[in-house]
């Protein structure tokens, strides 16, 4: 697996992996309140977001070039360098339970390491989204917060999980 670069074109595979409501929140929070999703839904969002300059979006593919994975780098705060938020963190459901997540984000954080000056990563993952918290206990990250969020979906608690480097 390898890491690059966000295409357009990735957002069709992302769609394909939101199978339903409940996994777009999920994987989107509030930040994209449409489903189904839509390739230009994720599309419009990032071409907004890149206009900052403080935010990356990332597309993981294996040794074929099969986009298996994607997730986002950002500052979170625009008036603070020393910390980027991971998101919108989301791998291909056929290859979910095989280490895919665990790679990805293990390449994730060396990519920060490479490319940003920052002390510290951090993200957020829904209480009902186990497997995803596991996956990011594994490569290092512990909860420092939980707060509650409030979507149209309905309230659920977040926990914030942070690993510094």
């Amino acid at each position: 697996m390898k890491l690059r670069i966000y295409q357009e074109e990735d957002a069709i595979f992302i769609c394909k992996w939101i199978r339903t409501e409940e996994e777009m929140f999920k994987w989107s929070a509030d930040r994209i309140n449409r489903f189904p999703l839509l390739p230009q839904d994720i599309n419009e969002n990032y071409r907004v977001q890149l206009t900052s300059g403080r935010f990356f979006p990332i597309s993981a593919v294996d040794d074929e070039g099969n986009v298996v994975g994607h997730f986002i780098i950002r500052y979170p705060k625009t008036d603070d360098d020393s910390a980027v938020r991971f998101g919108f963190v989301v791998i291909d459901p056929n290859l979910r339970g095989k280490g895919y997540g665990k790679e990805m984000l293990l390449l994730g954080i060396e990519y920060v390491k490479e490319h940003f000056k920052v002390q510290r990563i951090d993200l957020g993952v829904f209480e009902n989204n186990n497997n995803a918290r596991y996956c990011y206990e594994a490569v290092g990250f512990r909860e420092y917060s939980r707060r509650l969020c409030t979507m149209k979906i309905g309230t659920w608690e977040c926990i914030d999980m942070e690993l510094f480097l």
